[in-house]
């Protein structure tokens, strides 16, 4: 079944852009209804659809930036502005619709995106998958205060379980987020990031170096930081060499 996300910091033109889909293209799932870009990113990369609605105005991140950053989605600009056309197609937009709403004109593009198709994900690295569900994570939603904050994985040191929630450290700050490591794991690339113990996800990237103390346990020294990280005996072999 295909799946679709709708962003629309409007919710009435989001819920009524859905009811027509589902009156058209009863088939398409829609995953997600988010009202601003940064959440529109979070969404996509944790819902991995084949289809994103986009309005080009949103606050955070704005629609033409989001068709940017995930290529691989196919991306329907849906907007009541016609001076964003030409950026638009320069991103590789599947179709671009004006508000408000033509049956019409929506029926067209309907009928466009179900002849060609979803975009193949693409692969790369050894034993990368295919499928959509497994494409790792680039971007994580924070919250602060009554803010929302897009981080990148890149910029990601180390996840560390506390309780009920996972702290991600980077260079400048950390964060607290809801999503179990367990779950996080399974999201990330793991050529770049690896668990070195139950509580402690490491980026290969932010690793200094690795001690050993007088008793013969591991300690994961990062660069640019003080955090010492500990490794715990299961993960011992991703240090042979030590």
């Amino acid at each position: 079944m295909p799946t679709a996300l709708i962003a629309d910091d409007e919710p009435n033109l989001a819920a009524e852009l859905a009811s027509r889909l589902a009156k058209y293209w009863p088939e398409l799932e829609i995953v997600a209804m988010p009202r601003n870009g940064v959440e529109a990113l979070a969404e996509l990369n944790a819902k991995q659809p084949d289809y994103a609605f986009l309005d080009i105005r949103m606050p955070g991140v704005d629609g033409l930036e989001i068709a940017r950053l995930l290529p691989a989605v196919r991306v329907v600009f849906v907007t009541a502005y016609d001076e964003y056309a030409v950026q638009a197609f320069d991103t590789s937009a599947a179709d671009y619709l004006l508000k408000p709403l033509n049956d019409e004109r929506l029926l067209r593009c309907i009928a466009k995106l179900q002849r060609d198709g979803v975009v193949p994900q693409a692969v790369s690295g050894v034993g990368a998958s295919s499928e959509k569900d497994h494409a790792p994570i680039q971007w994580l939603t924070v919250g602060l205060k009554d803010t929302t904050h897009l981080v990148s994985v890149e910029d990601v040191l180390y996840f560390q379980a506390t309780d009920k929630y996972t702290e991600v450290v980077t260079a400048e700050r950390r964060h607290i987020i809801r999503t179990p490591l367990k779950e996080l794991l399974q999201r990330l690339d793991t050529a770049k990031f690896a668990q070195v113990h139950r509580s402690v996800i490491v980026s290969y990237a932010a690793i200094d170096r690795v001690e050993r103390d007088l008793f013969g346990r591991l300690h994961i020294h990062l660069r640019n930081h003080t955090d010492v990280l500990p490794v715990s005996r299961a993960y011992v072999g991703l240090f042979k060499q030590m």
